[in-house]
């Protein structure tokens, strides 16, 4: 069944994940959506209410400050608007809401048509410059993957929203609205996975905030039971101020934050002096300002975010030119069942390129499984079948297979290739390899000689004795920083791709005195991450009580 929108009501109601009472008065009171102002002057929307987890919180506080400030409920008809794709969610809100303020004390029939006039069935994502400039935009926006939206309306949400690009989840295109509908000085308070923050697809909406926006409060929230039913939606909260950028508060949870520390919270923003904390249950601080443009924005706690805006300033991306290194990632075959054999007698030895896999790095030291490719590339370019009578036949008697791959559906006549080209130079270079996947940060060197499948990612360096970057990358330093930037999976497993690598921040070669680079090269040899971190530690100039702090953490964890 479909709603009005033409979206399938259960991929609506799949999206929706109701947010408990405690973590909306905590979202509340960091807008400043707070009965003690006049909020019968200000207008609030509620762009994707459900039923009613975030309005009914609101319309109790305007109905507070509506008779403190002397107002009738009629005065109160534009304060709020709130939407929701699903007619019964609109429905049963509007009764909450006419219940709420019946037990305040407003007439009933008032009630009913104010209520009637506040909550809509529509489409935000849609509509919102119908609704002029706002000083609040308030909730939890709906989880949704565009592929689960009939293209039709997908087109609509991409014109309407220029940040939802790739394979965006809306909740983008809520943001992004919510923010251009603001006012100068009005706030966006969402709780929402912050996936968007360290993802590709999220790329236009940072920019975009960094161009015109202040981001004043960001929460990690990924531990707390923060709504109604278990689920695993990774989310922080976010207050966000069409204003210029001042002072970002950042803060980290634990699964044992709850009610009183939200409220401890909130006055910790509210005061005028702001010393940082830490217990079991939160660390707060407060930065001197937030990350600007469209790259990725890092996690963690605020020591961690104040580290890295640190190396960020000081010193060079590991991909920089000035440090003589690239990073990338080993081939994708798209049939691996078919290119990757440990048969050394399948076709012609000269058509068997030695790889190295993921699992021969387990160790700390690359040890080959005796896998192979099975190449059909030379110097760049496909090799002629007709020359290789062994590997024509292979590849023939695999040819149902390898010609039903998109690869082969756009280049019929290059049915027999791998996704990617295999750069022969690259075989005989030293490289380090590095794991997609990993608690910990685990850079195994490779002398020459293998090729790396597409579950490695490498770093070669024409300016770099590849054992001392090495040992900068097997410390904590380096692991922190991945650990801030990457989407990490379920268990904490840290994703050690090309884009995360690029973040860590290295000096240049010739700025590591000759000692140093010695004690680096001899701690990667040994895998010997503390003594990698102390000497880490030298080579980026940290404070005595940074360096205190990194080594008190447990960043480093054992596989």
């Amino acid at each position: 069944m479909e709603d009005s929108t033409g979206i399938p009501e259960d991929v609506v109601e799949h999206g929706e994940v109701f947010t408990r009472r405690w973590v909306v008065e905590f979202i509340l009171d960091l807008c400043g959506y707070t009965a003690d102002r006049d909020l019968v002057a200000l207008r609030a929307v509620e762009p994707a209410c459900g039923t009613g987890a975030f309005l009914g919180p609101m319309i109790e506080r305007l109905s507070q400050s509506a008779k403190a400030y002397g107002y009738s409920l009629n005065d109160a008809g534009d304060a709020i608007r709130a939407f929701d794709l699903l007619p019964k969610n609109v429905e049963a809100t509007r009764k909450m809401a006419t219940a709420v303020l019946t037990a305040a004390g407003w007439d009933e029939a008032e009630s009913e048509m104010v209520v009637s006039k506040w909550i809509a069935t529509g489409d935000y994502l849609l509509r919102p410059a119908e609704l002029g400039s706002v000083d609040f935009v308030i909730g939890n926006p709906p989880y949704i993957r565009l592929e689960d939206v009939p293209e039709t309306r997908t087109l609509l949400y991409r014109a309407a929203c220029q940040s939802m690009t790739g394979r965006a989840d809306i909740y983008v295109g809520f943001i992004e609205l919510g923010l251009r509908s603001l006012r100068e000085g009005g706030r966006l308070g969402f709780i929402v996975a912050d996936r968007w923050m360290r993802n590709q697809y999220g790329k236009q909406l940072r920019k975009m905030i960094g161009d015109g926006y202040s981001v004043d409060v960001t929460i990690q929230m990924h531990d707390v039971n923060a709504f109604e039913e278990s689920v695993s939606a990774y989310p922080a909260v976010s207050v966000i101020r069409r204003a210029e950028q001042r002072a970002a508060v950042v803060a980290n949870t634990t699964s044992r934050f709850g009610p009183d520390d939200a409220v401890a919270i909130t006055e910790w923003v509210r005061g005028d002096r702001r010393e940082p904390v830490l217990n079991d249950r939160y660390e707060i601080s407060e930065l001197p300002r937030w990350f600007r443009g469209e790259d990725l924005w890092p996690s963690g706690s605020p020591a961690v975010l104040a580290l890295v805006e640190d190396l960020n300033e000081r010193f060079y991306s590991l991909e920089d030119r000035t440090v003589g290194t690239r990073i990338g990632i080993g081939v994708a075959t798209g049939a691996d069942g078919v290119f990757v054999t440990r048969d050394s007698e399948l076709v012609e030895p000269e058509r068997l390129l030695p790889l190295s896999m993921a699992q021969d790095t387990t160790s700390g030291t690359l040890k080959p499984s005796g896998h192979y490719l099975v190449n059909p590339w030379d110097e760049g370019s496909l090799v002629d079948l007709a020359d290789w009578p062994r590997l024509r036949r292979y590849f023939e008697s695999q040819d149902g297979l390898l010609k039903r791959r998109n690869v082969a559906h756009r280049q019929p006549s290059r049915w027999y290739r791998t996704i990617d080209k295999v750069d022969h130079k690259l075989t005989a270079r030293e490289k380090l390899l590095f794991p997609d996947m990993k608690m910990t940060s685990h850079p195994v060197y490779d002398p020459g000689g293998t090729y790396p499948h597409h579950n490695l990612y490498f770093i070669v360096s024409d300016t770099w004795d590849l054992k001392v970057l090495g040992g900068l990358l097997l410390s904590k330093v380096a692991e922190m920083t991945v650990g801030a930037y990457c989407v990490k999976m379920r268990g904490g497993t840290l994703r050690f791709q090309a884009q995360y690598l690029r973040r860590i921040r290295v000096p240049r070669p010739e700025d590591v005195s000759a000692k140093d680079a010695d004690a680096l090269a001899a701690a990667f040899e040994k895998r010997d991450t503390a003594a990698a971190t102390e000497v880490a530690i030298r080579v980026y100039g940290l404070s005595e009580e940074t360096a205190s702090w990194l080594k008190s953490t447990n960043q480093v964890r054992s596989d």
